[in-house]
């Protein structure tokens, strides 16, 4: 209700919401997974996936106050550990890249948000209050406070080099690869407009010469 704008009464977070759904489902599978009922946790949390479309392994641990905006297409990876008041918004994947029976999945601490369809892989971790842009890929641990922004993703920083902090309104973050490529053709346009200058004087040099 504190998160949404959009939820009006506790009813219909309750009937409505597809990821609060699925954390609710969630917490009964995990119990079953601690108390070593695995299997019966597994069905639950597919049972769980099939009505809401967000996929939480009964295996991961998370915090207080953990909130899926949307729900749809959400998955959170076995070893993957979540801490207080997290954001995810729809599409996010916490997933894992080995096949080994080790911690696998990223560690999300206090107060993190993740944009719509960001990927965050492996054992990484994100700190306190750190934001990752929407379509982005984490593969690497983020400071806290920090956002994160692109494929793959990285650190926003402002003129001074120092990390930048936003509540992540999409439209305000910078792009840094984007920023990179601007750079690159401003100082390709600079470079042509050079070789045309000194082009137009070797040319007058000629007619002056008679060549």
């Amino acid at each position: 209700m504190r998160r949404d704008p959009a939820a009006r009464t506790p009813e219909e977070v309750r009937t409505c919401y597809s990821g609060y759904q699925a954390i609710l489902m969630y917490r009964k599978a995990h119990r079953l997974w601690l108390k070593g009922n695995k299997l019966e946790a597994r069905k639950l949390s597919q049972h769980a996936r099939f009505l809401t479309g967000v996929e939480i392994h009964p295996g991961a641990t998370i915090g207080k106050d953990f909130f899926i905006d949307h729900g749809m297409g959400v998955v959170i990876g076995e070893t993957a550990i979540i801490g207080n008041n997290v954001t995810l918004f729809q599409g996010v994947t916490l997933g894992g890249v080995l096949t080994m029976k080790v911690k696998r999945h990223p560690t999300l601490a206090d107060n993190v948000v993740v944009g719509a369809h960001a990927v965050v892989l492996g054992n990484i971790t994100l700190g306190k209050g750190c934001r990752v842009g929407a379509g982005s890929v984490v593969v690497e641990d983020v400071p806290g406070g920090a956002v994160v922004v692109g494929v793959p993703a990285r650190i926003v920083r402002d003129e001074k080099g120092r990390l930048k902090s936003t509540d992540l309104a999409h439209g305000d973050l910078p792009d840094p690869v984007a920023r990179v490529v601007r750079e690159l053709h401003e100082k390709i346009v600079a470079l042509q407009s050079r070789l045309d200058s000194q082009q137009s004087e070797i040319d007058t040099l000629k007619k002056m010469k008679g060549v």
